[in-house]
């Protein structure tokens, strides 16, 4: 517990250097543009995982639809070769936010949104760990809230998550045994290092992010924590590059790895579902 502490401290300490709310671990409470639509590519790289222990990589394509300035929805899959020894399709994903909150001011504000995210997945059942990102069915339902202080935004998220596989109604008794349903936290700070001010929209962004994730199952107690640094270059107010680390600073359940990589790139394609 104290060494959670002192990394919580740590945190807050780090992103205190001018920030946006485009998070690369997570989602903030605000909404991509209204009437607009994203196309995004996600890679997930682990140097050494615990099932063949080699490097392995998972790719996310993503579409996003902005309906409007409440509601947003993405469309996912994923090919990976995490649970298998060759690159191959893996999941489908479904995700949709509503922001119901939102209080704004100038060069500030604060939100909420609710959010449920699902998977359907091809993977075997490896691991304690409870993810929908290709390797668990199951459904998540969660809460956001997002302060923004000019440069600085802060986030907060909680989530729940039940694991929809065939084995939950098994009379098998399965030895670890397994997670079926878990709470998942997450602190995210981001802050606007580049511009130091804005003059037209083509300026290059430059955004410092640090998030700190952390996962109980209910089942069984495990539990992990990891902190993600990560850095973000947008181009032109619509092209997004993310590069971020994520690595376990306390945990006791099986996982495949405790630290990985994602790299990511989005085009966002402004007034796409506005009526002509």
């Amino acid at each position: 517990m104290k060494k959670l502490f002192a990394l919580i401290i740590f945190f807050f300490l780090f992103v205190k250097v001018n920030a946006q709310e485009l998070y690369v671990f997570t989602e903030p409470a605000s909404n991509m543009p209204a009437h607009s639509i994203s196309g995004k590519l996600t890679g997930h790289f682990v140097t050494t995982d615990n099932i063949y222990g080699r490097f392995s990589q998972r790719f996310m394509p993503q579409v996003m639809f902005g309906f409007s300035k409440k509601i947003m929805v993405h469309v996912g899959a994923t090919i990976s070769n995490m649970h298998t020894d060759e690159l191959t399709y893996e999941s489908f994903s479904l995700y949709a936010k509503y922001r119901f909150l939102s209080h704004d001011e100038i060069h500030k504000h604060f939100r909420m949104a609710v959010f449920i995210d699902g998977s359907a997945t091809r993977a075997p059942f490896h691991y304690d760990e409870i993810t929908l990102m290709g390797d668990k069915n199951g459904v998540e339902l969660g809460l956001i809230a997002t302060q923004l202080w000019n440069k600085l935004a802060l986030s907060g998220t909680i989530s729940h998550v039940q694991v929809l596989d065939r084995s939950r109604k098994s009379d098998v008794i399965y030895v670890p045994a397994r997670a079926y349903q878990s709470m998942n936290y997450s602190l995210s700070a981001g802050y606007l290092l580049i511009p130091k001010e804005y003059t037209n929209y083509k300026q290059l962004n430059i955004n410092l992010y640090t998030e700190l994730l952390a996962e109980q199952t209910l089942d069984i107690k495990k539990y992990c924590v990891d902190l993600a640094p990560a850095i973000q270059f947008i181009f032109n107010s619509n092209a997004k590059l993310n590069i971020g680390y994520r690595f376990q600073v306390s945990g006791n359940m099986s996982r495949m790895s405790t630290n990985s990589w994602l790299v990511s790139f989005e085009r966002t394609f402004l007034n796409a579902l506005k009526k002509k």
